[in-house]
């Protein structure tokens, strides 16, 4: 069956200066390739008729949909319906069940309808209009040459709502699409390069309808093994017979299938084992304890953490010796240890984790540069400790300290092993 392609065409000065970010994008491409529609490229412009047209021109020598959001406010510099009527050679016209719809919505907020609003309710003759029951600028769906372009409000929650309810159903109906599937592995501790050399095989003998994606991310890499194809339950059993011949090759670097992050997939693990734990942090500030009380119900294995940044106090909340400050630095194995132990000990957890480096961009010395950090897993029966060298901003240093001491906790749990 032959692919269905979809551009997608985000209107906007805004977007261009960077004073808002388009996420509706991404969330289209999500919900298109669930139909079985492959997006090929995505484009942003300025309110400007040449551009909108010339992306326009460009989008229909390539794809089947075309799909644009943006500029379709009432005001001067949305041009985005006036620049469609002419492209499609066609006149603006009052529709009047759209007009309803907006005056409705201004009733019902106890606002009076002005004549800029109501000239919202004027759309192109040759277009069908989607209907837009969360604001005040109604969609457009064209046909032309056996093309369908589609011209949404760029404001999020209408765009979702016009796609949910209307343009996904129609087009579903108006194109047959193959089956588009996929399977998300996730691992952490291993890098993109060397995870493919491991890989490489098992990659080249990939049939030409699954297509395998390295997708990296904070001390980790995702992997999206993607199918296409007619049948789908016989696409699902083949994507799922090929994702089971990854533990075999990179199972100890593997922490989740599907779109679990590490802090949820750790607490899953410290459930099933009835365990609980607690963190001391230094240079991470409160970050790891922020990653894992961001998983819903983690306070069934999170007691809680304390953030000793000042030495006082590492050595009043944690009983830190001061001889052990004085002689090793609060950056060293030895105070990393002591803090994971005895915040378990205080809390009365299972597990410490701990976190004590120089985060930057100052504050480093020849013997512990910027980016030096210790990271440390206590148990009952062991503390593993870790330095790290991190070359990066502050921020990064704090992100990627969080992961590694994650990942930490997950290796000591016998989830893998570092070579």
């Amino acid at each position: 069956m032959k692919a269905v392609i979809a551009e997608i065409i985000t209107i906007g000065d805004e977007i261009l200066y960077g004073q808002i970010v388009d996420t509706n994008s991404a969330w289209m491409g999500t919900e298109l390739t669930g139909i079985g529609v492959k997006v090929k490229q995505i484009t942003s412009i300025s309110d400007n008729a040449t551009h909108i047209v010339q992306a326009l021109n460009d989008a229909r020598s390539r794809a089947d949909i075309i799909l644009i959001t943006g500029g379709l406010g009432p005001t001067k510099d949305d041009l985005t319906k006036h620049v469609l009527a002419d492209y499609f050679h066609t006149s603006l016209k009052l529709h009047e069940p759209s007009l309803a719809d907006i005056a409705a919505l201004f009733q019902n907020r106890g606002i009076e309808l002005t004549e800029l609003n109501r000239q919202q309710a004027f759309l192109p003759v040759s277009c069908t209009a989607v209907r837009n029951v969360l604001g005040t600028a109604p969609g457009m769906w064209f046909e032309q040459e056996g093309k369908v372009f589609v011209s949404m409000p760029g404001v999020p929650f209408e765009m979702k709502r016009m796609m949910t309810d209307t343009v996904l159903p129609q087009l579903k109906a108006h194109f047959r699409t193959p089956h588009i599937l996929h399977k998300v592995i996730q691992t952490v501790g291993l890098a993109e390069s060397i995870l493919a050399e491991r890989l490489e095989a098992w990659e080249t003998s990939l049939p030409e309808h699954l297509k395998l994606a390295y997708l990296p991310n904070l001390g980790g890499v995702r992997l999206r093994l993607t199918g296409q194809g007619d049948d789908e339950a016989a696409l699902e059993e083949e994507l799922q017979g090929q994702v089971e011949k990854l533990p075999g090759l990179i199972g100890k670097y593997i922490f989740a299938y599907g779109e679990v992050p590490l802090e949820e997939a750790i607490g899953r693990m410290l459930q099933e084992r009835g365990l609980t734990m607690a963190t001391a942090e230094s240079c991470t500030g409160g970050f790891l304890a922020h990653k894992i009380t961001s998983v819903p119900g983690s306070s069934a294995w999170f007691q809680g953490g304390l953030i000793a940044y000042h030495n006082a106090v590492k050595t009043q909340e944690l009983h830190i010796k001061p001889e052990t400050l004085q002689q090793h630095g609060a950056v060293s194995e030895a105070v990393v240890r002591a803090m994971a132990e005895n915040v378990r000990r205080k809390l009365g957890t299972d597990i410490g984790l701990a976190t004590s480096g120089i985060a930057g961009p100052d504050g480093g010395t020849p013997e512990k540069p910027v980016g030096t950090i210790w990271i440390a897993c206590a148990d009952k029966d062991k503390t593993v400790a870790k330095m790290l060298s991190y070359n990066k901003s502050r921020l990064l240093n704090i992100e990627y300290t969080a992961v590694a001491v994650l990942n930490l906790l997950r290796q000591s749990l016998g989830a893998g092993v570092e070579e």
